[in-house]
């Protein structure tokens, strides 16, 4: 089991900040692994998706998400809200099995960006997503863009911030 899963959910600058919460954590000696919802081959989430039966790969990334107590999400802003990677996965997490609040309930979840478009936007549509699903969303985010990147202070302390919160079940 990782103490820490980073989700990162584009290819580009939100993968490379994953990487470096993920490398954070293992200078404090926890164990993180980084986990790229765009590798992923999960379907756009639509009825018709979801009524020609659950993807493959969904039982896994349920499986991976379950056995990770704490969670960092590294999204962009798409359009002023969350990309679509991100949501879609959500989705299909949420119709699998009968509670689908269950695997993020009490999760300590923190939250980050790298965006072109100032990322706040994001970072409040995500923060409220993730609230309503039941998470313990970390009270500090993190907002990055080229002309103001990720200082490894700030990366650190969210970090920090995020291990301190107890791990549902503990």
């Amino acid at each position: 089991m990782t103490d820490l899963l980073v989700i990162a959910a584009s290819n580009g600058e939100n993968l490379t900040l994953a990487g470096r919460f993920a490398a954070a954590a293992r200078h404090r000696g926890r164990s993180a692994e980084v986990l790229d919802l765009t590798a992923l081959d999960l379907p756009l989430f639509t009825p018709r998706a979801l009524a020609a039966g659950m993807p493959p790969g969904l039982a896994d990334l349920h499986g991976q998400l379950v056995a990770a107590p704490r969670w960092v999400i590294c999204a962009p802003e798409y359009n002023g809200s969350i990309p679509p990677v991100l949501t879609s996965a959500i989705a299909w997490l949420s119709v699998q099995g009968d509670d689908f609040r269950a695997l993020f309930n009490e999760r300590p979840v923190a939250i980050a960006t790298h965006s072109g478009g100032g990322g706040h936007t994001v970072m409040a549509a995500l923060r409220l997503q993730l609230a309503h699903l039941g998470a313990q969303v970390v009270g500090r985010q993190l907002v990055s863009t080229g002309a103001n990147p990720a200082k490894d202070s700030s990366i650190s302390d969210l970090v920090e911030r995020l291990l301190r919160l107890s791990a549902p079940g503990s």
